[in-house]
Formats: structure tokens, sequence, C-alpha cells
């Protein structure tokens, strides 16, 4: 079996594979890669092929959560047809389906507290992945306004998408509604809420999320 395992084409999504299954039996990150390796029957040559190191293993999860996200939304054939926000909906609730799929890695890979998540290592990859579409977003907005005055500045819209992102997480991970329905809730207010920030139309929006965070005790 072990002969047969090694010969076998190991790929980055089976050691990611792997890796999930440690840490949810054990409870623990691997303390190094050949300890991991031995667990899993796999070279550490082979291992280094795909990443330089466990913590590259984690970062590459929430990377492919993201991938996996856009792939998803993308396959569907109106996808392009849609507005910015819907757009940005879409792929919020698609990547909070993902999660509830993970969610088990994702609880055990997270801090409770939200002021961590900020500057967490592993999610650095899916900040850059989250703030690219975002300004994407933003940029094809621009592309159809005429007047300089009217139109959004990517850098500010794109950081402020991934500060929602992590209110959302946080929310997510506390949420203990039936199929996590009020993240649901918290999705639409919290995009509508950033949208119409860029649209400056604000304060409609902003009271009815402020509202809502109030009753939830986020705030």
């Amino acid at each position: 079996m072990a002969t047969k395992t090694k010969t076998k084409k190991i790929t980055d999504d089976m050691i990611i594979s792997m890796y999930m299954d440690y840490v949810l039996e054990h409870e623990v990150v691997p303390k190094s890669v050949y300890k991991f390796c031995k667990i899993n029957d796999i070279d550490e040559a082979v291992f280094y092929e795909n990443f330089g190191s466990v913590e590259g293993i984690q970062k590459s999860i929430w990377s492919k959560f993201y991938t996996n996200t856009k792939s998803l939304i993308e396959k569907n054939k109106e996808y392009d047809s849609f507005s910015n926000k819907d757009k940005m909906l879409t792929f919020f609730y698609s990547f909070f389906e993902l999660l509830t799929l993970n969610r088990s890695y994702v609880l055990f890979a997270l801090p409770s507290d939200r002021t961590v998540l900020k500057n967490m290592e592993q999610l650095k990859e899916l900040r850059r992945h989250v703030k690219a579409f975002s300004a994407e977003l933003i940029e094809d907005g621009n592309s159809t306004k005429s007047l300089k005055i009217t139109k959004h500045n990517p850098r500010l819209f794109s950081e402020g998408a991934w500060l929602q992102f992590l209110f959302i997480l946080k929310f997510w991970m506390d949420d203990g509604s039936a199929g996590f329905e009020k993240t649901d809730v918290a999705i639409e207010k919290s995009i509508n809420t950033i949208f119409d920030v860029f649209d400056n139309t604000p304060l409609d929006n902003i009271i009815d999320f402020g509202k809502f965070l109030f009753k939830e005790k986020f705030v």
C-alpha cells in the first residue's frame, strides 16, 4: 500500500486535503513537514514541489476557497450581465456557502477574536484576491462614467470590501441560526451599504445596517 501511495502523482489539492484531515483529526497543526509527510506516506521532496512550508498550505487553502468560488460563479451564464453589486453579492453568498462546507476546518484555523483576523498571515493571499476582485468591479463601474467627479477610488473601495469581508467572516463564525440565515442577511445589508456609500446615498442603508448590528450585538 505504501509503494502505491508513493508512486501515485501527488497534487497540491491532495496535500491540502491531507492537511485538513490531519488538523481536524489531531486538533493541532503538524509540528514539522517531516512528521506530516511520514504520517501521510509521501516524500518530503514531493511536498516541497508543491509547498514551501506548512504555513504555505494554510495560505493556499484560503486562496483555493477564492479561486473555486470565482470559478463557480463564472460558470453562471448570466453572471456577466449582473450589476456590479449583484456580482459582489453572488461572490459573497457563494464564498460563504463554500466555507460552510468546510466550517470545521475554518473554525479550527481562525481565532475567535475579529481584531486578530485583520493581520493573520494565512489570510494575506485571500486579502489580495478579494481586493483585486473588488477593485475590478469599481473600475468597471468607473468606465461607464464620463465625469471624473462621479468616479470612485478602486483602492479605497477594495479596502472597504475587505473590511466588510472580515466583518461577515466573524459574523458567520458566531452565527448559530439555522442554515446560517442571519449571515445571508448580514451579507445583503453589508454589500448594499458599501455600494450605497460609493453611490453617495448612504444614510438609510447605513442606519438599517446599524440597527441590524445592534440587534445582533455586534456593535
